[in-house]
């Protein structure tokens, strides 16, 4: 029974993964959550594979400092590298972000050319592009870094004029290839699908990997009969590394309309 209505942990390299938490409340109010966001660190998706697996384990163990019964790890790149060893160290249910998204890519492109943007952790360690290839074998995949998408997102610049050039340049080239659908690899690409939209024109389907986890999530919480037994909203906790310039409204625009109450809490690393 106490397992139950224990929180639902997810950690991100920084502030992005909270589009995976507004996905998990809008999914599963009920839910306690607590997030972590190793804004010390940030980004990832510029470290090697060792610092990214090191920092995963850390941030894991965070997470079970509050006796969470299940780990989604929102950070792309640390769902690239670390995920299997994570399952392999830790005795709780851990779930990474790489596979739903491939998954509801395949599902929806009808050509089978589909088009990743992520960091270049992300990029180089080609999770997507094998997860992808396990459920069509015949699709062609088409993969570019964005490494200033970040920045971006972290400035508030969604409809600027410099946002929708440099959109267009890392974009451009996927297009070439006709793709009908393209995978937002980074948790922080979501808050400019305005923006990549455009870019790409509005047939191609923007695949947001925070949508997908968030109903992984739930199935898994019913098949291992973890579901919260309350019927109030959950509890929130966010805990970061660093506290950045500008915190509130940083996570306020990955919040968006979720507009919950939080208890901020800082963690030394």
């Amino acid at each position: 029974m106490k397992a139950k209505n224990n929180p639902i942990g997810i950690f991100d390299s920084g502030l992005g993964g909270l589009t995976v938490m507004k996905e998990l409340i809008a999914h599963l109010p009920q839910e306690d959550i607590v997030y972590f966001g190793d804004t010390a660190r940030v980004p990832y998706g510029t470290k090697s594979k060792n610092a990214i697996i090191q920092y995963s384990r850390e941030n894991t163990q965070i997470l079970l400092e509050s006796q969470v019964k299940i780990v989604v790890v929102a950070c792309n790149s640390s769902s690239s590298y670390a995920l299997p060893l994570l399952r392999k160290e830790f005795d709780v249910p851990i779930m990474g972000v790489i596979n739903p998204g491939a998954r509801k890519a395949v599902q929806v492109s009808q050509n089978h050319q589909i088009g990743i943007i992520a960091t270049s952790a992300t990029i180089h360690s080609r999770s997507y592009n094998k997860a992808v290839k396990q459920r069509d074998s015949q699709a062609g995949i088409f993969s570019q870094p964005c490494p200033l998408f970040v920045p971006l997102v972290e400035s508030g610049w969604f409809d600027k004029k410099a946002s929708q050039l440099i959109a267009a340049e890392y974009l451009d080239p996927l297009k070439k290839h006709k793709i009908d659908t393209l995978v937002l690899g980074c948790t922080h690409y979501p808050l400019l699908k305005r923006v990549i939209q455009k870019v790409m024109g509005e047939g191609v389907t923007l695949v947001d990997s925070a949508r997908e986890i968030a109903q992984d999530v739930s199935q898994l919480l019913d098949r291992k009969g973890l579901r919260a037994d309350r019927t109030k909203k959950g509890n929130y906790k966010i805990i970061i590394s660093d506290e950045p310039q500008d915190f509130q409204k940083i996570a306020d625009r990955f919040l968006g309309d979720a507009a919950i109450c939080y208890k901020l809490h800082k963690q030394k690393i």
